[in-house]
């Protein structure tokens, strides 16, 4: 067994040096069987220089230019540094290039379907981002604050709703808005329409012009102005921001801000800043079309109009503990 192994490991030796030595071999001056190179034959006397005037080499070729000033420019020129042309650019395509082997009338409402499914599709959403039950001080309430829209991205139509009423059911303020939209910008729209007034006191009807979108930060900032039937100028701002704590539960504050040109003693509306309201809630996102809240809501009154809610009966500041639901459809 000893002598088979040996065998077999020589054997292996032999065929793995076989490649150097025959490259060895193949070498000149390395191997027994190398001839030496035979001697060049002496020349007699020295071959003539070749006549490069005869070749033509003196002559330039075409297109060539040999001076040294004109080769280093196309070496500084070199690759997409290139001296700018003056030639027309190619004319703009006016037809479309499918049409030659389709039937043109499928072809167009081919390209129509793919501009819809490219940004010029309709849709919309209805959105209650406030709807709750309000407990403070005396008897309860309920308010709601919500917007629907329907369009693209550059022209829409929005309904805005918001008011409040007494725990017995009656309706103390709300409002409905009737707007167009358009966008202005990729991140504000201008919107203008009407207002209708309901509930105590005297129906109002207003134009309505305002803005809204979305502000550095990403909160969302709108501002209006209202001008009524009778000549009254109201003004509003409104702010809000989501915070997001985890990925589903978010605190939101809020601010909302209302001013007056003149007094509208009828509506129990002073002249300057009528109220802020200054709100913070925390909801919970069992879905992102459902999400049920709590909060604290603090409402201010100021100068006249807290003079005329004083005349009437009621505080001119309250503080109210809040729950209710947000959804959007």
């Amino acid at each position: 067994m000893r002598r088979f192994l040996s065998l077999l490991a020589a054997g292996s030796a032999i065929a793995l040096a076989s490649p150097t030595i025959a490259q060895h071999a193949s070498m000149p001056g390395m191997g027994a069987q190398a001839q030496p190179s035979p001697p060049a034959p002496a020349e007699d006397h020295a071959a003539p220089a070749p006549d490069h005037a005869a070749m033509g080499h003196d002559a330039p070729m075409p297109g060539m230019d040999h001076s040294g000033h004109d080769m280093a420019a196309m070496a500084d020129r070199a690759g997409t540094a290139q001296p700018v042309g003056n030639a027309p650019p190619p004319p703009v395509p006016s037809d479309h290039y499918a049409d030659r082997f389709f039937p043109a009338a499928e072809m167009a409402r081919a390209r129509e379907a793919m501009m819809m499914e490219g940004g010029a599709s309709l849709f919309g959403q209805v959105l209650f981002n406030v709807f709750e039950y309000q407990a403070h001080r005396g008897d309860g309430g309920y308010r709601w604050s919500g917007e629907a829209w329907y369009g693209g991205d550059i022209n829409r139509l929005w309904l805005k709703s918001e008011g409040e009423g007494a725990s017995g059911g009656d309706l103390e303020t709300a409002e409905l808005q009737a707007l167009y939209s358009r966008a202005i910008d990729p991140y504000f729209n201008l919107q203008a329409g009407i207002r209708q007034d309901f509930g105590r006191g005297p129906g109002r009807t207003y134009a309505t012009i305002g803005i809204e979108g979305l502000a550095p930060g990403f909160s969302e900032v709108g501002g209006a102005m209202f001008l009524s039937s009778k000549g009254d100028v109201l003004g509003r701002f409104e702010a809000y921001y989501d915070q997001r704590i985890t990925q589903r539960l978010i605190f939101q504050p809020r601010l909302e801000i209302n001013l007056s040109a003149q007094d509208i003693p009828e509506s129990a509306i002073g002249a300057g800043l009528t109220d802020i309201e200054l709100g913070g809630r925390l909801r919970y996102e069992f879905s992102r079309q459902f999400a049920p809240y709590v909060g604290i809501s603090y409402l201010h009154k100021s100068g006249a109009t807290a003079r005329l809610a004083r005349a009437a009966g009621e505080d001119a500041d309250a503080l109210s503990f809040v729950a209710g639901l947000r959804f959007w459809l």
